[in-house]
């Protein structure tokens, strides 16, 4: 867990003219603990996510374009804190540009006329050592659901240019139907084009801030 430094001072009080014996100095300590805020570095992390396509196979993909931070609770600890993200629809990336260009449309994301998926947290629980469960906001095409990601913290260490930073990743799953992507396909052999289940997988690294 993160921890941060204690801060401590000592305040001393005088009475220049009072007679009597010298005042004991009053010595004050308190503990400061300001919550560190981490900054999603988008050049070391990868927002994904896996569909099932044709009912036995798997089509993955990225998004490209998003911000996002992390910030400690109270005592030095992510449990506590919070996790919040920004990802830009457009930049929906699965390595076929007709396949992007179709996620983009009115089908699925219609990313034109809702440019932004977004996620706050609600609650952010430690369910064991180096192991988080993130409960928050999801929204998709002005639809908000609640979602729960696992989340793992993978490290933390200071980079060459002496910049402190976090490694965490996560994972959950959605279905695309409940965020209004509702585009299938029936295929002549029985079953449908896309799955409704879509796992989530976010590997990140945050550099603090400040």
């Amino acid at each position: 867990m993160l921890q941060h430094t204690l801060i401590a001072w000592t305040l001393f009080f005088s009475t220049p003219i009072d007679t009597s014996p010298p005042e004991v100095p009053m010595n004050t300590t308190a503990e400061t603990q300001t919550p560190t805020t981490w900054q999603i570095d988008p050049a070391h992390t990868q927002i994904g996510f896996v569909v099932k396509h044709m009912m036995f196979a798997k089509v993955r993909g990225a998004f490209n374009e998003f911000t996002g931070s992390i910030v400690q609770g109270e005592n030095g600890d992510l449990a506590g804190g919070s996790f919040s993200a920004t990802i830009q629809a457009s930049s929906v990336d699965t390595g076929n540009a007709d396949r992007d260009g179709h996620l983009r449309s009115g089908d699925f994301f219609d990313s034109d006329n809702f440019p932004t998926i977004t996620f706050t947290s609600t609650t952010v629980e430690r369910v064991a050592e180096g192991q988080l469960t993130v409960t928050g906001q999801l929204t998709i095409r002005d639809v908000t659901k609640t979602v729960t990601l696992d989340v793992s913290e993978t490290g933390t260490g200071v980079d060459p240019w002496g910049n402190m930073r976090i490694g965490i990743q996560a994972e959950g799953t959605i279905n695309r139907k409940e965020f209004g992507l509702m585009w299938n396909q029936a295929l002549e052999a029985g079953g449908v084009l896309v799955g409704d289940e879509v796992t989530l997988t976010i590997e990140a690294q945050a550099v603090a801030q400040g």
